[in-house]
């Protein structure tokens, strides 16, 4: 025990000595620089480059915030900031920011800014052709005070002047909740925000009065937050006294079990959690926690796979660093990390394979395994997105078709159906194609890129001769179609649009609304708590 003792001393001085030495370098250096270098140098940006190219060799959530950037991390801790409550986003064929989506009852939707309204000044200064970062800026300030907005609306041409004043603004955790079809309980958690928890609370037990008899938690594209906030979740599930997650990090008294508080709201109702590749950090402690305590069935695909804790400490100068220090685990005990950042050379990343996975059991005696995420007990995959989709969203070759026709869509339908009803008719899709051909709106085909690779390699390796006519057969039928491409996704194209003007027509909760109309995951959800046999079947073990 000395010998080892001796040792790790030893090593910690070794340690000590290199850390000291490396500084002292890296002051002597910037010195030198700083005097005798050809230009100036601007201390902020080289030591700050210095600084982010040291924690790029860590991992991609170890961030430096300077103190003009400190309000980064606070509103991604707390989900709140100062502003007017509004997305906005850059409008490619007229090169400037417009309002993408304001939120319901925030100062944007109070004064009657729309989906598409260019931004032309804030208090007097052009916002014509300024980057959406700067206008966000602009936009955001302290809470209380007024700048005057001026705005041109395109369906009118219109140009407006409008007073705001900024207020507190904090993204709902849940942006619609309610009763489905089959009388299913439905709950969508965007984010793990402070006190999300309440809400969800208040929105279960409400639910729970109107006599649900089963919960689908939706967790899809919610990437994480607050870890308390998600043991404060399960606790509504799980009774009091149990550990939910367990973190574990270079420092043991920095090392914590979060066990649940208080009485929980429900042990026995049915709960499916649909969760999909971007399910991050915290969705990932809450439906992992739930799987391993056999509490729900997680339904989808597998998670993203973030299996570390970050906190926040000051640094000199009003500056914030988020800090990855440990690693949590489920209460089965496995780290659901998919992969392993490396610190030589710069920095490199490695997969965890499923191969190099381990198993573990939950409560019940379910086989699970650590690493890549959390598995769904239920595999669903959703409805893939159309190529064409992504670049008419993409607006790649700037003419901004698919954001035009919505822009004239609201200016000639004052109101619509409820979001639950609303879908896209025929005729109004029939306008929708004519206005992308008459744009001539391209984008690049994958079968048609794979091709051409295709005919690249076979000219490298001497087969082209023998295989053209086959190429050249194949090309004929792979010829770039439009109208052909816009029939064959005009299901999927309609439910974009739908969900699109959803968010205009009824803010976010319209749009996670009208989602499920059309919504794989959540059908099979919605049939499997409909089925008590087979719901408490995938629970249990496995046969042996």
């Amino acid at each position: 025990m000395l010998t080892v003792a001796l040792s790790s001393t030893a090593q910690d001085k070794d340690h000590n000595l290199e850390v000291a030495k490396n500084l002292d370098v890296f002051n002597t250096i910037y010195k030198q620089l700083d005097m005798l270098y050809v230009d100036t140098l601007d201390a902020k940006e080289v030591i700050g480059n210095a600084i982010n190219g040291m924690l790029r060799s860590l991992d991609p959530y170890t961030v430096y915030y300077p103190e003009d950037q400190a309000n980064k991390l606070r509103t991604l801790f707390t989900g709140k900031y100062a502003g007017i409550g509004a997305m906005i986003r850059w409008n490619s064929q007229i090169n400037n920011s417009v309002i993408e989506e304001p939120y319901e009852g925030m100062p944007a939707a109070e004064v009657g800014l729309k989906k598409g309204d260019v931004i032309l000044s804030i208090d007097g200064e052009s916002m014509v052709g300024k980057m959406n970062d700067y206008v966000s800026n602009h936009l955001r300030g302290d809470a209380g005070t007024t700048f005057e907005l001026k705005i041109r609306r395109p369906s009118t041409g219109k140009e407006m002047k409008m007073k705001i004043t900024r207020r507190a603004i904090q993204m709902p955790a849940v942006p619609y909740y309610g009763i489905v079809h089959d009388n299913i309980g439905y709950i969508k958690l965007s984010e793990f925000t402070e006190n999300c928890t309440k809400t969800v609370r208040r929105a279960f037990v409400e639910m729970k009065h109107q006599g649900i008899k089963g919960l689908v938690l939706d967790l899809r594209n919610n990437p994480g937050g607050s870890e308390l906030e998600a043991v404060n979740t399960v606790n509504l599930f799980i009774p009091k006294g149990i550990t939910v997650v367990s973190n574990r990090g270079k420092l043991k008294r920095a090392n914590h079990d979060y066990k649940t508080t208080v009485e929980p709201v429900d042990t026995i109702m049915p709960i499916v959690v649909l969760v999909n590749g971007n399910s991050a950090s915290s969705s990932e402690v809450t439906c992992g926690a739930l799987q391993d305590l056999d509490r729900a069935v997680i339904m989808g695909t597998k998670t993203y796979g973030k299996g570390l804790v970050q906190m926040s400490l000051d640094v000199p100068y009003n500056g914030e660093l988020k800090l990855t220090t440990n690693k949590y685990y489920t209460p089965s005990g496995r780290c659901i990390q998919a992969v392993n950042y490396r610190h030589a050379n710069g920095g490199s990343t490695e997969e965890i394979a499923d191969s190099l996975t381990h198993k573990f059991y939950t409560r019940a005696g379910r086989e699970v395994r650590d690493g890549g995420g959390i598995k769904p007990d239920v595999i669903v995959q959703a409805d893939s997105l159309p190529n064409i989709a992504y670049y008419l969203a993409a607006a790649r070759d700037s003419n901004e078709v698919l954001l035009n026709y919505e822009v004239d869509y609201i200016a000639k339908h004052p109101t619509v159906a409820p979001a639950d009803q609303f879908e896209i008719s025929d005729e109004d899709y029939a306008e929708f194609k004519r206005r992308v051909l008459a744009s001539n709106f391209t984008y690049d085909r994958t079968s048609e890129k794979i091709l051409k690779e295709l005919e690249t390699l076979t000219k490298f390796e001497g087969y082209y001769d023998d295989a053209k006519p086959e190429l050249e057969a194949l090309k004929k039928k792979l010829n770039h179609n439009v109208a052909k491409d816009l029939d064959y996704n005009k299901q999927a194209l309609k439910n974009i649009i739908a969900n699109d003007l959803m968010s205009a027509y009824y803010f976010q909760r319209g749009a996670a609304q009208n989602a499920l109309r059309h919504d794989p995951q959540m059908d099979e959800a919605v049939k499997l708590i409909g089925d008590p046999q087979r719901y408490q079947s995938l629970l249990r073990p496995a046969a042996k």
